[in-house]
């Protein structure tokens, strides 16, 4: 049966939109090399604007972490501007013996995380609710698809462990579950009713969780 005129422009219209929607679907592409900050002035650019030494805190130091404190060192277009507009961006993840970093995701990134030393035990969670766990050991890579809720966790050994994650975007963005979920204002009740326990429960899990200042 022959489309109708209506139905060809339909048609097209969806074809024509597919590929720009792939397209936004991640950082928008720049027209330029790099992106000058607001009112910079492009004379004044040098190799400086290009260079982050937010890491040498992490690599130089000979002490061990702080115990039981996981930390995040990001080098995101926030540290370092010159990420703006190149979708890319870095972390590094030190985490003392026992510690964790909780369940989260990154909305607009996948994660790529190398560990550079001692052990880390890595998961995510699927969209059909699916459980994939690894142990890793220094060396070893483990992708986290973009959107997954995920964690790592150095688990019993003496050994602090180290790892490097790489972005696809200058700001990966990040959901903390516990956080986001326990440390918002979100109605006492609404959540005692979705984790089906009581209010006092859910009281004591948002007073671990709030931050200082909302405190």
């Amino acid at each position: 049966m022959a489309l109708s005129y209506y139905t060809l422009q339909v048609f097209l219209l969806l074809a024509l939109s597919a590929p720009l929607a792939l397209v936004m679907a991640g950082d928008p592409d720049i027209l330029t090399d790099y992106v000058i900050p607001a009112n910079g002035n492009p004379m004044n650019i040098t190799g400086d604007f290009f260079t982050f030494t937010g890491f040498r805190k992490v690599f130089n130091t000979s002490s061990p972490p702080e115990a039981n404190n996981f930390t995040v060192t990001k080098a995101t277009m926030a540290e370092f501007p010159a990420l703006n507009g190149q979708s890319v961006s870095y972390a590094t993840l030190v985490f003392p013996p026992s510690s964790v970093n909780p369940p989260h995701t990154h909305p607009r990134s996948a994660e790529l995380l190398l560990v550079v030393d001692g052990a880390l035990s890595v998961g995510f969670v699927d969209t059909t609710n699916k459980l994939y766990t690894q142990d890793l050991a220094a060396g070893d890579m483990f992708v986290f698809p973009k959107g997954t809720v995920h964690f790592q966790f150095n688990k019993g050994t003496p050994q602090p462990a180290m790892a490097l994650s790489a972005f696809g975007s200058a700001a990966a963005g990040l959901v903390s579950i516990p956080v986001n979920v326990f440390g918002t204002d979100i109605d006492d009740a609404v959540l005692a009713k979705s984790f089906k326990t009581d209010v006092p429960t859910i009281q004591k899990l948002k007073a671990s969780l709030t931050p200082p200042n909302k405190a």
